[in-house]
């Protein structure tokens, strides 16, 4: 299929339903991110010595729910953001609304996908509270600290250039790079709690 017609396609079913339409491509190019982190891991992640690991389904349908949730909250957030900033009020682009498009999207909704991302996986994961916490401590900083160093142009590239239907799937498509990133760091942390918790009734049952 040619890209002209993925994209009409698309369009079309945007209009009918674009809530749905949203979550399912956020939810898929979540899932394919993550199906990407976990080739990594396997080919080039692991030390000589270590089992490789086997793919993780149960893993990679949380990636795909986390975007089925999440993208039609992003789309409703770029409306938000179109109606409270418009780019054309004389004609000519304003920088200004620009600038603020990407510093309320950086500051407002970065931390809160964030947070959302650490909260729900690890929810998805069947943590408890305490390591959730302790998750939320180890990667939130990190991870906030990342985005801030790459979606600011991203986003600035989305807001200026692509139609509003589009901005959830480029941004999307872009994230695919990020949802690799996330996984990894996310993975690291959920083999630290299981080695911690291993340990911890290794203790108590001598």
């Amino acid at each position: 299929m040619s890209t002209f017609a993925i994209t009409r396609v698309y369009t079309e079913s945007f209009n009918r339903s674009p809530t749905t339409t949203l979550a399912f491509v956020g939810g898929s190019l979540n899932a394919f991110g993550d199906s990407v982190a976990q080739f990594y891991q396997k080919t080039y992640g692991r030390k000589e010595h270590e089992v490789e690991p086997r793919y993780d389904f149960a893993r990679t349908l949380r990636f795909f729910v986390f975007g089925f949730g999440m993208s039609p909250l992003i789309g409703r957030w770029n409306t938000f953001l179109e109606r409270q900033f418009p780019l054309r009020t004389s004609g000519n682009v304003s920088l200004k609304a620009l600038v603020k498009r990407v510093a309320s999207d950086q500051l407002l909704m970065a931390p809160v996908g964030i947070t959302l991302f650490l909260g729900s996986m690890g929810v998805m994961e069947g943590r408890n509270v305490p390591q959730i916490r302790q998750k939320f401590s180890d990667i939130f900083p990190i991870a906030l600290t990342s985005n801030w160093q790459v979606w600011p142009i991203v986003q600035l590239i989305n807001f200026r250039f692509m139609p509003l239907p589009y901005r959830v799937p480029f941004q999307s498509t872009c994230g695919v790079f990020w949802t690799l990133y996330l996984s990894v760091i996310n993975s690291r942390e959920d083999r630290k709690q299981d080695y911690e918790a291993g340990l911890r009734r290794t203790i108590h049952a001598t």
